[in-house]
């Protein structure tokens, strides 16, 4: 472990580009757009291959998203950029409609690097919720393999965890507990000395240009540095009750709990679903 932060310490300051004094006081938007895999199983004798190949292709397409990092030196804000299409994604074939609910577009995530701390706004089952705790560090490690991403010089870095998690679906008589695998290969530039990244990324030497974690998929195309015709302010979430991370996941679990009762072994009404993605 400390052999990779000392060569994350050695990169950092071997490969900047940008002078010190200017990098003390940087700050600037970098603009990602976002898209991810659908994948899913249906009763196939109520929907054909061609119809469950234009759901995925409809639903795909409305999950692209805009989103805006905006950043100092220490903290950062993660936000979808307004858009007419920033409501749930919908889908609808041979009369069956399928919503895909990412959350509000106007939720913010707050990161404190220096404090070790993060803020974010959280919406589920009709409940607001403001998260306050500390930020999850990631084992990075190096591959040691570069691209060029824009004008940038990036670097590649990878991280694995295995985490416990739960899931239900319509038909089921209960939750079902199973170990997760989570994989993340990310691409960050040393030419821009922050240790910011879209979402819930952070902590390389350098700003993250782009993520690929299981389907999901984040690509900056425009970055403004110290832009001075509009400054870059830092706003914290406010909207919801504050919670931590666990009592998140309990109240997770609740609501997982309330769907499982109110839909234990039913196979589904009609052909109406609605999928909550979500942290």
């Amino acid at each position: 472990m400390k052999a990779k932060f000392l060569l994350l310490a050695a990169l950092f300051f071997g490969s900047v580009t940008i002078p010190q004094a200017i990098a003390q006081g940087l700050t600037g938007r970098a603009y990602y757009k976002s898209s991810s895999k659908i994948q899913f199983q249906m009763d196939s004798s109520k929907t054909s291959p061609e119809q469950m190949a234009e759901i995925q292709a409809q639903l795909k397409k409305q999950m692209e998203k805009d989103y805006i990092l905006s950043f100092t030196q220490t903290e950062s804000n993660w936000k979808q950029a307004e858009s007419l299409g920033a409501g749930p994604a919908t889908a609808s074939s041979g009369g069956m409609t399928m919503v895909i609910n990412t959350g509000s577009a106007d939720r913010v995530l707050y990161k404190n690097i220096a404090d070790q701390a993060y803020e974010q706004e959280q919406e589920m089952m009709g409940k607001e919720f403001l998260i306050k705790d500390t930020l999850e560090t990631a084992e990075w490690e190096l591959t040691g393999e570069t691209k060029k991403i824009g004008n940038y010089n990036a670097q590649k870095a990878t991280y694995s965890r295995i985490i416990d998690s739960q899931r239900f679906s319509t038909g089921m008589t209960e939750m079902e507990a199973f170990k997760d695998t989570i994989k993340v290969e990310a691409w960050f530039t040393p030419e821009i000395p922050v240790s910011h990244g879209p979402e819930n990324y952070f902590g390389l030497p350098g700003l993250i240009l782009e993520v690929h974690n299981q389907g999901r998929t984040l690509i900056c195309e425009k970055i403004e540095l110290n832009p001075s015709s509009d400054p870059v302010t830092i706003e914290h979430p406010k909207r919801g009750k504050i919670v931590s991370r666990e009592e998140f996941r309990v109240e997770q679990e609740e609501g997982m709990k309330q769907m499982m009762n109110k839909y234990q072994g039913k196979p589904g009404e009609g052909n109406q679903f609605t999928i909550r993605i979500g942290n």
